[in-house]
């Protein structure tokens, strides 16, 4: 049997408006109290003055637009950088800032934020200031390289910060000790809006679109790229989150988006006028992660900036054709993966509670899928290294809740100091670097550490469910309110279900995926498909009965739409 723990409402419901009492309950578990929390206009953002560090940052800004120093935005090699890049770019276009340009590292030559190497690079490109975005709050060197060049720099970013913080000009971050900003899950394309949004209001009060003969700048505009960012990068859907997501899916579903956001919702066959937030974390985030993955983020920021359809479209199938090579090196590692790890069961061996795995041709760039995905099977701390240069190995690790990975990876440091070289990230990611010679005691002491911090519960690989639904409930209307009842995410997950259903019939389809027809225990009909299922155990012709845990979902087909299961997880029960 599966270990399904389901989630509880308050005893006493909230009064919301225009809600079935179902839906009532699954929002009421979600921590919603009021019709004013799912109300995601944009009016409700909170406001940019509570981010500290603001205030210098737009004032040097403002001192460039007078000399039209060039600016250069330093950017990250994943979607969250990319869409950031793009934000920052185009909105300073409409403010008059025409020597701009961007510049985001090649993980395999210069590695993740502003090194002194590419604080080289950008001032041989004539950098008179330097923009981060989704990244710098570690970069020590870089901005002691970038001061010894006397090029300013301003930093944008959302990863937490550590004991020392880089002597920048200006730096943005809700997760600076002395920021009062309330939400402390912005994603990196949230803070680069954010500085734009107080950039009009600082031009506004100082009379500068007046005096410029400039018209103030929509950034309404740029919320589709906000939205796809912060839902790539998944950072917790609070309230603030969700408006951000939510005015940037209805800029996409109206068609007043990106043509590149346009191009590869094409691609991945995605309605764009019925898009949910889970189309732009499965079907174009990938596509653009694979980018930096692979070879290089610029090919996924020219998607985005792309003014029309055609150059968007040529753009989006480059990054079509990496993220398939992706899948293929990603398949390839995930087998090798569990063959470590059945090997280690067949030689009597317990699975750690924190597993370290390290190949040396493993691919830099696709580790930290490697990791969730063995994370996923496992239910445990994974991080997976690839060989950065001769003497070194970069890391990408996936938390589980209960362990906060970037305070282990701090207790680490502190514990045994010189084992880690360098490291960075949030609660569930991150990311280091280790010695060669020092995986074998890495991978001994990230086990221990992880026994120690973690509970037995923690590790039972519990699934989290909001219950058993009616047969009124298996309907294409409920089905649909759940839908547009988001944005879900993280930290706002999207209503899964369980139950045991009579398995009606079996069948693979697409070489891994079980299709199937179930009757739910007072007689409802349903189709319901089960992705990537492991083909030793299924199909399971003697299984009669089957336990489900499962999202409600439209399927269309042929212009028809009918209700279908998409299951999480499945046994025979």
């Amino acid at each position: 049997m599966l270990k399904i723990t389901r989630r509880t409402a308050p005893s006493e419901l909230p009064e919301l408006s225009h809600w079935p009492e179902t839906m009532t309950r699954l929002f009421a578990a979600r921590g919603i109290t009021c019709d004013n929390d799912l109300q995601y206009q944009a009016s409700g953002l909170l406001h940019y003055q509570q981010l500290s560090g603001m205030q210098k940052a737009v004032e040097l800004l403002q001192q460039v637009l007078a000399s039209q120093d060039k600016i250069i935005i330093v950017g990250d090699f994943d979607a969250d950088g990319a869409t950031s890049t793009a934000v920052l770019l185009l909105g300073l276009r409409q403010f008059g800032f025409l020597n701009i340009d961007f510049l985001v590292p090649n993980r395999f030559d210069f590695g993740y934020g502003l090194s002194p190497e590419i604080v080289d690079v950008a001032a041989a490109e004539g950098a008179k200031i330097l923009i981060t975005v989704d990244n710098g709050i570690s970069s020590i060197q870089g901005v002691e390289r970038a001061n010894s060049l006397q090029i300013p720099v301003i930093i944008t970013d959302h990863h937490l910060p550590g004991k020392q913080l880089p002597d920048a000009a200006a730096i943005i971050n809700p997760n600076l000790q002395d920021c009062e900003f309330p939400s402390k899950n912005l994603a990196g394309v949230g803070v680069a809006f954010y500085l734009l949004v107080a950039l009009r209001a600082h031009f506004e009060q100082q009379g500068l679109f007046q005096q410029r003969q400039l018209s103030k700048p929509n950034l309404g505009v740029l919320l589709d790229l906000v939205a796809l960012g912060t839902v790539a990068d998944v950072v917790p859907l609070d309230n603030n989150n969700r408006i951000l997501v939510h005015q940037g899916i209805q800029r996409i579903r109206s068609g007043k988006c990106r043509p590149g956001i346009s191009a590869l919702l094409e691609l991945a066959r995605r309605q764009q006028s019925d898009i949910v937030a889970s189309d732009l974390a499965f079907a174009v985030g990938p596509r653009l992660n694979a980018a930096g993955r692979l070879d290089d983020m610029t090919v996924g920021i020219q998607c985005l900036l792309a003014d029309n359809a055609g150059e968007a479209r040529s753009f989006a199938f480059q990054l079509d054709q990496l993220n398939q090579e992706r899948r293929s090196i990603e398949s390839e590692m995930q087998q090798e993966a569990q063959q470590i790890l059945s090997e280690m069961q067949l030689a009597g061996e317990q699975l750690p509670d924190g597993l370290a795995l390290y190949e040396p041709h493993w691919h830099q760039g696709i580790v930290g899928i490697l990791a969730g995905r063995i994370k996923d099977k496992h239910f445990r701390p994974v991080v997976a290294f690839a060989q950065q240069d001769e003497n070194t190995l970069k890391g990408s690790g996936r938390s589980i809740p209960g362990l906060h990975f970037r305070d282990l990876l701090e207790e680490i440091n502190n514990r045994y100091p010189g084992l880690i070289i360098k490291f960075g990230g949030h609660a569930a990611a991150a990311g280091l670097s280790i010695n060669t010679e020092d995986f074998q005691q890495f991978r001994t002491v990230f086990a221990s550490l992880c026994s120690e911090w973690l509970s037995p519960e923690a590790l039972s690989g519990e699934l989290l469910t909001d219950g058993e639904l009616t047969r009124q409930e298996f309907s294409l209307d409920f089905a649909r309110m759940l839908r547009s009842a988001g944005p879900w995410g993280q930290g706002f997950p999207e209503p899964v279900f369980d139950g045991v259903f009579s398995l009606i019939s079996q069948r693979i389809v697409g070489e891994k995926h079980l299709k199937m027809q179930v009757k739910s225990s007072d007689g409802c009909l349903l189709d319901a498909i089960a992705f990537n299922v492991d083909l030793s155990q299924w199909p399971n012709h003697s299984c009669d009965n089957i336990q489900l845990v499962y999202k409600l979902d439209v399927n269309e087909f042929r212009g028809q739409q009918s209700v279908q299961l998409l299951v999480d997880a499945l046994t025979s029960y």
